[in-house]
């Protein structure tokens, strides 16, 4: 195969994963707006750990089952312990976003903070992705992947 072959399927198998990554993002972007704006009461900050537990276990079960299907699986409990470090990993980052702009910035407007909370779904969702395709839904090309044992191969 030809090396501008292979890069022009890999570009079109990155946009796919990509487009698919960016629909289910937006649902669970609603979801998370809906479940942080219900539980704004507590606070921003406890609330966006709420609204993320909730998004990212959507987020999971939807990447896992249709952005992602091509892909090897690597183990349940592996693919799940990475995908929730990742999303800490992010929530940190949105939530360092928020804290600042509460905190620091004494952002204290409701619509004010909702597109602050934008912005950093963004960054974050960028961090995603990446270690999404990187580390957790794994290619069988990736020096990481292991395939899984057959009982015809035993």
């Amino acid at each position: 195969m030809s090396f501008v072959r292979r890069l022009r399927e890999r570009w079109h198998a990155l946009i796919k994963e990509l487009t698919k990554f960016g629909i289910i993002g937006v649902v669970n972007t609603v979801l998370d707006f809906a479940v942080w704006n219900a539980l704004l009461f507590i606070g921003p900050i406890k609330a966006q750990v709420a609204s993320t537990v909730v998004s990212a276990t959507s987020s999971y079960f939807m990447n896992r089952h249709w952005t992602f299907r091509h892909r090897a699986r690597s183990g349940v409990r592996r693919e799940y312990l990475l995908f929730f470090g990742f999303n800490a990993i992010g929530l940190l980052i949105t939530t360092g976003i928020l804290g600042v702009a509460s905190y620091v910035f004494h952002v204290d407007n409701v619509a004010a903070l909702n597109v602050v909370k934008l912005f950093a779904i963004g960054v974050a969702t960028m961090f995603r992705f990446w270690a999404y395709r990187r580390w957790v839904f794994l290619h069988p090309e990736d020096t990481l992947y292991e395939p899984e044992e057959t009982p015809a191969a035993r």
